[in-house]
């Protein structure tokens, strides 16, 4: 399978535990470190054992960005292929738990104008004119029932990744399924009177807002995602992209792509079947 940023690619095989930790017989050496992203949430790497799947397609993941919106808005983009999708397992339960513990924690107390890590999905919204009080990203909509202490919403695996995932970038990701993406992908804003089907309520409206469209028409934007290309239990190739601001460094969100790549991997293989996962920053 070619290298490019459009094909899976397999990531690499982790060292041995006693490699990782400098014990003598692995040579010394360094211990693979956590890294942090400014939210008080570690985002340890963990080198996931993945393979490209044998019949995976050549896949165009990054989306054109119309001119207007290169100014505004930057993707992270993840793909994974083969994934089993249904009910979250007890490793990505325990994950789960542990990251709305830790949030709970840190932010007890505190009102969500107050949390930092809130400003950039807040400054997305307001960038096409959508006011983030009165209609929330989907990531602080997560947080604030997590810091009422409501039960994480527990739906489907890959789902659960993606809201965990969102949880702890606090910024709005999409997710779909990849083989019901029709052909060329672009990010562009709402038409007049434009709508889809959406997987919660009826009828999403998408006139003035970031819409990620197809070829046959408009699919997903950061609030909510539509019924036609839903994850659902017979889905096999997951399309991730995390919506950010433009004005969000480009390092830390290569770390989040990072980051939903390897939960990806750990949460979502096919029992004997490794993932294979790719990713890209635009």
């Amino acid at each position: 399978m070619g290298g490019g940023p459009g094909h899976l690619q397999p990531r690499r095989h982790a060292a041995p535990a006693h490699q990782r930790r400098g014990d003598p017989a692995g040579g010394g050496a360094r211990r693979d470190h956590p890294r942090r992203h400014g939210r008080g949430v570690s985002l340890r790497r963990r080198g996931a054992k993945v393979a490209v799947a044998p019949d995976a397609p050549p896949f165009a993941l990054a989306p054109r960005l119309e001119a207007e919106l290169q100014a505004r808005v930057r993707l992270g983009l993840v793909r994974a292929e083969p994934v089993s999708i249904g009910p979250a397992g007890p490793a990505l339960q325990g994950a789960i738990g542990e990251a709305c513990g830790s949030l709970a924690r840190q932010h007890a107390g505190r009102p969500p104008s107050e949390i930092p890590g809130l400003a950039a999905a807040r400054d997305l919204y307001r960038a096409f004119g959508i006011d983030p009080t009165r209609t929330r990203p989907s990531s602080e909509a997560l947080l604030r029932r997590v810091l009422q202490g409501k039960p994480f919403p527990a739906i489907l695996n890959a789902v659960d990744v993606c809201n965990l995932c969102a949880l702890l970038f606090l910024l709005p990701i999409g997710l779909y399924d990849a083989h019901r993406v029709r052909g060329a992908v672009c990010l562009r804003r709402g038409r007049p009177g434009e709508t889809y089907q959406g997987i919660r309520k009826d009828v999403v409206h998408l006139e003035g807002r970031p819409v990620l469209a197809d070829e046959e028409g408009p699919f997903g934007n950061p609030t909510s995602d539509s019924l036609r290309t839903c994850v659902t239990a017979t889905t096999r190739s997951l399309w991730m992209v995390i919506f950010a601001p433009a004005s969000s460094p480009r390092a830390p969100l290569e770390g989040y792509v990072r980051h939903a790549r390897d939960t990806c991997a750990r949460h979502l293989g096919p029992p004997g079947t490794n993932v294979a996962t790719s990713g890209e920053v635009l």
